[in-house]
């Protein structure tokens, strides 16, 4: 399966995985479900949405993919865990690793929490 051939939300997800790469395991988790508008840093806004097709996207990308990275992906209901491996092997203590990216309702709900009481201390 080629990149071309992936969906635009299923494309957002597999992005972050790619960010920052390093010796660490790379998560990304996501909710089915989920959108949201995003900023750029030059003022431009692109919407980040994720939906049944792009899970299925997702999933034949993970088990067909042709650039050598090895993903395990993992779903319990709406919740996606998309995990991109180094040496191919899952951890035993994969609690351990942190997720890079969410995409998920809950965290946004807490990142919007959190901007409201850091603007409320700041107006003090």
């Amino acid at each position: 399966m080629e990149w071309n051939d992936l969906t635009e939300g299923a494309k957002a997800v597999l992005e972050q995985t790619r960010n920052m790469k390093n010796d660490n395991i790379q998560i990304v988790e996501f909710e089915i479900g989920f959108e949201q508008e995003f900023e750029t840093g030059d003022g431009d806004t692109y919407v980040v949405s994720i939906q049944e097709e792009d899970y299925e996207s997702l999933k034949r990308y993970t088990k067909e993919n042709e650039y050598g990275d090895k993903y395990h992906m993992a779903r319990n209901k709406d919740i996606v865990k998309i995990i991109l491996l180094e040496n191919g092997k899952i951890p035993d203590n994969l609690s351990e690793f942190p997720v890079f990216r969410q995409y998920k309702k809950d965290a946004l709900i807490k990142t919007e929490v959190e901007g409201e009481e850091i603007s409320e201390s700041t107006e003090e």
